[in-house]
């Protein structure tokens, strides 16, 4: 194996660092050395300027002296820790205040040095600085990944559609490329995200997933972009976003096509500069994100309806990987319902035939699936939760698959509609009856976004509750 050298290292992330220091020289120095080490610097010549600039901006570094007038380093320190307990610091010490610097540490300090320091004895211990910057972003971006996990992510199926989009992940997964997903939901657009990802030159670094269409429009640019303590109602203290916990590796954005147009456009601009600033921040920085999006809507009529910035979606739209629904690939139902038997019941082991009966396998094949994998997944388990053994029979499954049942939202009037509200109503229940509950296509029948019906949904809810 080949011993790596020291060319062959990956360089460091780049840092953005405050240093304060009351020496006009080491001001001066720093200035010019640390940007040529690759990090942005702020430089502050006392321990009140510092203070001050961490209130308007958030950093990953403070490189601070312990005796300035004033504000001292250690008080500099604990006011980084109230409003951003993620910020490293590295305090400026003589030997005669070493006693301080030791104490700082007890503070929350990552590490001291004397003074004189070398240059190449800071550069080495800001490397350990981004390294445990990354590591703890790996660890938060692990940590989404597990708290959204439902069994291994594989994708299954050896039919032609299939087969097609693995094609596809093999030749754009090693690319820098941004990839735009495309599907029904339900399909897995997810896990096709994932195998980029997994096949990329980016693959030991974190991969993030965001659902565009299940935050609130006021909190989604708090999400991605992080912001700073104080730039809105309940920003207590300064945040880092997805975008940064990103850094390096690939964020997933999921049903693009709900994002708001206010957001469309700061995100255009990222992935044109691969510049961001958080919010409520004065200074920009970089990062090195990969973009992967996904989308059940047509992002083309969208921008046809001024939905959709259409710079954006060509921005997005470099390579696509369609995912067939799983009414056009019914011949991978048997290997995908092996998969999901054994993730709800790990201890099952053989094909198809022995862990269905011939009549439920048979309902499994015959059912138009709206709900494509993520239904399958829901029937399984189901199936799985009455049968006390196996193999799954037939009056395992739900009724639908048999004798599919009509839809209606509940509380809801067998009457004609009287009032705009009530004639709305019935548009909505009529239309999710039609698509088997799937409320995303109901939604695009509907010409409005998913987002608008599960708010006129929770509108209908809580009128029934008042009632």
């Amino acid at each position: 194996m080949k011993k790596k050298t020291k060319d062959d290292r990956k360089p460091p992330r780049s840092l953005r660092i405050l240093f304060a220091d009351d020496e006009a020289a080491l001001q001066e120095l720093m200035s010019l050395e640390l940007p040529r080490m690759g990090h942005e610097v702020t430089v502050c010549p006392d321990g009140a300027t510092a203070a001050a600039a961490l209130e308007r901006n958030a950093y990953d570094c403070l490189l601070v002296d312990l005796d300035m007038p004033g504000l001292n380093g250690i008080q500099v320190i604990q006011r980084a820790k109230e409003l951003a307990p993620d910020t490293e610091a590295v305090v400026l010490t003589g030997k005669s205040s070493l006693d301080s610097a030791i104490a700082a540490l007890r503070f929350g300090a990552f590490d001291y040095l004397t003074k004189p320091c070398r240059l190449i004895e800071l550069q080495a211990l800001l490397e350990r600085v981004a390294q445990k910057r990354e590591l703890t972003n790996k660890y938060r971006a692990l940590k989404r990944q597990l708290e959204r996990l439902e069994g291994t992510p594989r994708l299954i199926g050896d039919g032609p559609a299939m087969q097609r989009v693995r094609q596809l992940i093999q030749r754009v997964a090693p690319t820098s490329s941004t990839v735009l997903v495309l599907g029904e939901t339900g399909t897995g657009k997810e896990l096709v995200a994932r195998a980029v990802h997994d096949q990329s030159l980016r693959a030991e670094m974190p991969f993030v997933a965001i659902n565009c269409g299940a935050l609130p429009e006021n909190l989604i640019e708090s999400e991605l972009f992080g912001h700073r303590r104080g730039a809105f109602t309940g920003a207590e203290e300064h945040r880092i976003g997805l975008f940064e916990v990103a850094h390096g590796g690939t964020l997933f954005l999921d049903e693009i096509g709900e994002l708001p147009k206010a957001m469309q456009a700061k995100l255009l601009r990222v992935l044109e500069s691969g510049e961001m600033r958080r919010v409520g921040d004065n200074e920009s920085f970089q990062v090195d994100v990969r973009i992967v999006c996904a989308t059940h809507r047509d992002l083309e009529e969208m921008v046809s309806q001024q939905q959709f910035r259409e710079d954006l979606m060509f921005r997005l739209n470099t390579f696509e990987i369609p995912i067939p629904p799983l009414r056009e690939r019914l011949s991978d139902i048997p290997a995908l319902a092996v998969h999901l038997v054994r993730r709800f019941r790990p201890s099952a082991h053989g094909a198809a035939e022995g862990l269905f009966s011939p009549d439920a396998l048979q309902l499994l094949r015959n059912y138009p699936w709206p709900g494509n994998v993520r239904e399958l997944a829901n029937v399984i388990e189901h199936a799985t939760i009455l049968a006390d053994e196996l193999p799954i029979r037939d009056d395992h499954l739900p009724d639908r698959l048999s004798a599919p049942r009509t839809l209606r939202l509940p509380g809801r009037s067998s009457l004609p509609p009287r009032t705009l509200r009530e004639l709305e109503l019935q548009a909505i229940d009529e239309a999710l009856e039609r698509h088997q509950g799937n409320k995303p296509a109901a939604a695009d029948e509907l010409g409005i976004s998913l987002k608008t019906l599960y708010n006129k949904l929770n509108q209908a809810s809580q009128l029934e509750k008042s009632a």
